[in-house]
This record gives C-alpha cells, structure tokens and sequence, in this order.
C-alpha cells in the first residue's frame, strides 16, 4: 500500500493534497471482524471474561464492547419472550442474584406492564418515571399487542410463529429499541438522540459541563440571573436559590412572608401605655398619646397634660415688625418700639429704625477743597488724588503717576505705554489686545487663507503643510507641490506590477489577463478562472488554476488499465500475459503549480505506502521529463521519499514528470507511477 502527500511551501504555492490508498477499506473490515468475535463470544459463553485470541490492544477492546452489547440484548429479549409466555417472571434456573436474571426480570416485568396498558386501552407512550430503557421495552410490548388483538377472529396460523413475526417487526417499527440513550445513554441527567448524534442536556438549575455529558450546578447568585430585591442577599442552593433579607425591620415592624417590613398598629392590636386620660395615635414604627383635653389659645399641653404658656417670641419667627422687640405675656405677646442712639458720623434714617453713615463727601461740600478727591467711609471720611495720580506733600498738588516704570511686566502683556493719570497697552506683531485691554492674544492667521492648501495656527504665526501625495515648496513656503511617488527611490516596491503617478497620490497595475488588483490597491491577485467560470474548457476537460492563467487537462487510462477515479487508473488483471505483471498497479495524476522564484531546494511532492509492514523497502526514482536536471528524489526512509526541485526554473513552462516507487514487500516488488503535471507561472 502506499500514500502520498504534497508539502505545502508558501503562500504562492498551490499544490495536490491527494494521496495513493492501496486498500482504503482495510481498517473497517478489521473493525467488523473484531466486533463478530465478540458477538459470537457473548452468543455462545455468555461471558465477557474469557481471554481473546487477538493481540491487538484495540480489536481486544472492540470485542469487549461489541460482547458486553450483545449479553445485554440476548438477556432483555429473554425477558420479553417470558413476559409473551407465560404471566410471571421467574428467574430462569432459580437464580435471582446474577447480572442475567437482574437483566431478564427488569425487560420481564416492563414488557407485563405494556402489555396490561394495551389491555386497558391505555396510550402506549411510557411514563418517565419506568426509566429510559424499561420505557422501550413498555412501548414495544403495548405496540405488539396492538397489533395481536387487530388479526380477525378467522386466521389461522402458528401462535409461536405469529408472535416471533410479530417480535421481528416491531424491531423494525419502533425506532426506540435502537435509540443510543436507551438506559439514560452517556448523559447525567437528559439525554435525546437526534439520528446523528446523541445530545445530552440539563435540568433547571442545572448547566452542561465541558465533558458534554455531566451537569453542574448553576449558581444564579453569580450569574445574576435572580430575582432578589435590593436590601436582600442571594443565597445559592442546588438547582435553585433562595433570597434573605440584609437587616432586621427594627421596633415597630415585621417581617411578611413577601420579605417585606409592615408596621405595627400598637393602638389596634392594644399594645400600647397611653394613660386613660390621652387618646393612642398610631404612627410608622411606632405610636403617640394625645390628650383628651384641649387647652386655650397661646397654650400648649406638656406630657402629662398641663397646659402651659407658649413663648411666641421663640416659637414664631420675626413675630414683631422691624424697628420693634417682642415681648412674651401670659397667653400672648407685645411689641414695643426701638429708639437707637446713634454716635458721631451717623444719624438716624428716616423711619427711625436704624442709624445710617452720614456722606461728608455727598455735594455741594467740599470738606478736601477744589483738585481733591473725597473719599467716604463708615462714620468719616479722607482726602485722596484722583486715579492714576499721588498727592506731593510738598507742592502740596496732584503728580502723575507712571505705571509702566513703577509697575514693570505687571500691567501689560506685552507693550506698556504712560499717558496722564494712566497707561495703555499695544501687542506685538502677530498678536491683538484682548477685550481687558492688558493682555494679548494670538491672531489666526489661517482665517485668511494664506496657504495654497492646509495652514495650521501658531503661537504668534502660522505654519503651511500639504496633504498626502503634496510637498511643501522651497521657494516660498506657501504652495504645495506633487510628490512622484513612483520616481522615489522605494517606487519600485510600492505596486507588486507597475506604479503609476496620479496627483497627490499613485495607483497600481496588474497584467491585463489572469490578475485584479487586491484590497489593498498594491499586490496583484491572480484570478481563479476555473471557480469564476470564465475558462473555455470542455466537458471532457478539467480546468486546473495556475498564477495568471489556467490549463485544461484530461486524461486517459493507457493499455491493460482501467479508470478507478477522477485520477487514478488501476492495472487489469494478467491472466498469462507474461509483460503484465512488470507493469505498474497504478498510475496517478497530479497537477502542481509555483512561481519561478520559488527558494530551492525546495520539497515538492512525497510518495510512500499508506501503512507499512516490517522488512518493507522502497526505491523512488524519476523515470522520464528530468532531461534538464531540475528536479532530485531523495529517500526519507525506509518506506517513504520525496521529490524535490534543486535549481530555480528561469522562464515559465509546463512539464510532466513521470515518478515511479517500487515496494519490495515479502520477496514481492509492487511498481506505483505517479505522473506529475509541473505548471510553471511567471513572477510578477
């Protein structure tokens, strides 16, 4: 037998994945012949525990499973046939403690319970609480008895005979004998068989764990997933969860069966200590005792029911007018006016309330003489220069005051200039005076358009740049030139194919034929004209895809070979040809293809026998299209070779390799040809 498999070599590389299978059915009909020996162990031993004549780990662990299967089904369809016998479900031989009579008793007793359902008229669908198999085992006995009691009352015929045709087509009716959750299947909790797999599924509560097959406990309490209120905490229980509440309703409240906290009428329920004498008002979380006896205006009862005087002077706000003081009496209150004495600088207003500061400075006084400022304060008053001037003690006169030398980088932002009895401020070039008139903010320039394209603000200035694609000119700073992106030093490998300049930007090109420009607008990508249809193959041809183009193969099987697939032909029978047996069992077709910069030496096909047997020895050799030398075989080992390429391919060219393995197995040689369509595609 032999196998062969292509190495993959670049992302370039598109090559065959196809393989030589010998005897592709060998491993199935050893699976089968190990599940019969354990089928016919259970059938004639019914016994699992014998030794196995195999030494084979894995047919020894089929024949275990296959026997076990089988000792299961002979003993339940025993117990079926002694349900159909007789109406009891006796162990057979007496004995009640085997693995068989606990099998034969269970399907006994499940298949007398079907059949009574079907003798009520009941509905032959199992309950859930029987169990998944004994279920089965229900419904095929009530379905078998339905079909029993519909013969008409004149046939005639062997009851035995009648039941086993019976037993033989309910197995084939009822899908359920078959189904691979018959006992709860592989699952922990619910199983369902869907026909091509076995599903397993979770209770309520419950989720699947990462077997696929067990459940776990779902904790609601993490997942958020419950229905607890604020104030009350999550507590998780098994398939469930359960809410507490934080705190206590403290005096006065208690606990609803909802978690809530409702108060407590003490006055309804009597649980309170008014004295006789007051009256019980309930209140939330708690209660108040009113008295019965009412007092007169401007008095108010104390705890034990007295009732005493109100101080109004306290208890209402601004009780009297402005100007006058409160005075509590007995049940009531006075006002009585207030009379100030005002000092020196003041005097009393007009509603003879307050005292007021007296203005010395209000006209027609002038308390400081002509050339004077007057400044007023709380009770007096002072002489002062006007602003922006200093009273000279000597000339006796108002001076000027120059700010910009006496308050240096302190008034202005940048410019400062004195004028008389104050300043002003200027800024420099680039900037303008701010709405305070001391400091400065920058001008944008931009606002202007003083750029051919983008202008970006500066502190004081502005800055000119271009978009992509565009430079900034040397000449005069402003205007924006195109940048030749293909005559740059690095233009050669910014397109795959060919660079084309455009203003601002560049785009790239592809050949004409057998390419399209890719996403990203540089690389080339070759068109797959055998998946888009646009090939002028035949019917009787194959389109296989190469880098810009495609060919159109077909095949035929030679001489003394037969057609076994779309690539393969096999060698016919030799009869007493005497040449025959010199030829090749089989000739297989591949189609490679790679660019001609492929890095060499490079990998390019592997041939060898799918599975091997001790003392296998093989030869790989390149029989014919090696003219040029290009191509090398190399022996891996002792069952397996490669062919690979040696030097580079300068041009593109189509070649065909003829590749021949001889297996020397058991004194035997077996010859295998590969043939092997090369496809060589230009480099962009």
């Amino acid at each position: 037998m032999e196998h062969v498999s292509p190495v993959l070599l670049s992302p370039l590389l598109l090559l065959s994945s196809l393989s030589l299978l010998v005897a592709q059915g060998e491993a199935d009909l050893l699976m089968e012949a190990c599940c019969t020996d354990g089928h016919q162990m259970a059938t004639q031993h019914r016994d699992c525990s014998l030794p196995y004549a195999t030494e084979s780990k894995e047919c020894r662990m089929v024949q275990e499973q296959c026997c076990h299967n089988q000792l299961e089904e002979l003993y339940c369809t025993t117990g079926i046939n002694l349900a159909n016998e007789q109406d009891g479900c006796a162990a057979p031989r007496g004995d009640n403690t085997s693995l068989e009579a606990m099998f034969v008793k269970r399907c006994c007793h499940c298949c007398l319970l079907g059949r009574e359902a079907q003798a009520q008229a009941q509905s032959c669908e199992p309950n859930l609480m029987l169990g998944y198999q004994c279920g089965l085992v229900f419904r095929a006995c009530c379905v078998r008895g339905q079909e029993s009691t519909e013969l008409a009352p004149g046939d005639v015929g062997d009851p035995q005979e009648n039941a086993k045709i019976a037993v033989a087509e309910e197995e084939q009716e009822d899908p359920y004998l078959n189904d691979r959750c018959r006992g709860g299947g592989p699952c922990k909790q619910q199983c369902r068989d869907t026909g091509n797999e076995v599903v397993c599924s979770c209770f309520v509560g419950y989720q699947l764990m990462s077997d696929g097959v067990s459940c776990e406990d779902v904790n609601e309490c993490i997942t958020g997933s419950h229905s607890c209120r604020l104030g009350e905490t999550c507590i998780n229980t098994v398939g469930s969860f359960r809410c507490q509440r934080e705190s206590s309703c403290g005096t006065g409240y208690e606990l609803t069966e909802d978690n809530d906290c409702k108060d407590i009428d003490e006055c309804e329920n009597g649980i309170h200590n008014c004295p006789p004498d007051f009256i019980c008002q309930n209140t939330l979380g708690s209660f108040r005792c009113r008295p019965k006896l009412h007092c007169k205006s401007g008095f108010i009862q104390d705890a034990l029911g007295t009732c005493i005087d109100i101080n109004e002077c306290l208890s209402i706000s601004a009780p009297c007018p402005v100007g006058q003081t409160c005075i509590n009496t007995e049940g009531s209150y006075t006002c009585q006016k207030n009379v100030p004495n005002c000092g020196r600088g003041y005097h009393l207003n007009e509603e003879g309330t307050r005292c007021v500061d007296v203005d010395e400075c209000a006209p027609p006084a002038e308390p400081c003489g002509p050339g004077h400022r007057c400044l007023n304060s709380p009770g007096s008053f002072r002489c002062d220069c006007k602003a922006g001037y200093y009273f000279d003690g000597i000339s006796r006169t108002c001076v000027d005051i120059n700010e910009c030398q006496r308050y240096p980088g302190h008034l202005c932002g940048h410019k400062c200039e004195n004028t008389p009895g104050s300043y002003h401020c200027s800024c420099s070039v680039g900037f303008r005076l701010s709405v305070d008139g001391r400091s400065c903010e920058d001008v944008n320039e931009c606002l202007s358009s003083p750029c051919s394209q983008e202008c970006a603000n500066v502190y004081g200035s502005y800055q000119c740049y271009c978009r992509r694609g565009y430079q900034l000119s040397d000449l005069d700073g402003v205007t924006c030139e195109d940048i030749d992106e293909c005559a740059l030093p690095t233009g050669g490998h910014i397109c795959s194919y060919r660079c084309i300049n455009i203003p601002g930007s560049f785009q790239c090109s592809c050949p004409s034929a057998g390419y399209r420009l890719a996403p990203n607008g540089r690389n080339c990508q070759d068109i797959d004209e055998c998946v888009t249809g646009i090939h002028n193959c035949s019917v009787n041809e194959t389109c296989f895809n190469i880098q810009g183009g495609f060919r159109c193969l077909s095949f035929e099987c030679p001489k003394n070979y037969r057609r076994s697939g779309d690539t393969r032909c096999e060698r016919l029978p030799c009869h007493e040809n005497p040449e025959c047996p010199k030829l090749p069992l089989r000739i297989t077709y591949y189609h490679l293809s790679f660019p001609t910069n492929i890095q060499v030496p490079a990998v390019v096909f592997r041939m060898g026998p799918s599975s091997t047997v001790p003392g296998d020895s093989m030869q790989l050799a390149i029989t014919s299209g090696n003219e040029e030398g290009f191509f090398t075989t190399r022996k891996v080992n002792t069952h397996s070779g490669v062919v690979a390429l040696t030097r580079p391919i300068p041009e593109p060219r189509d070649l065909l390799l003829t590749v021949q393995m001889d297996l020397h197995r058991h004194g035997t040689v077996s010859s295998f040809v590969a043939k092997l369509y090369i496809f060589v595609s230009a480099e962009l």
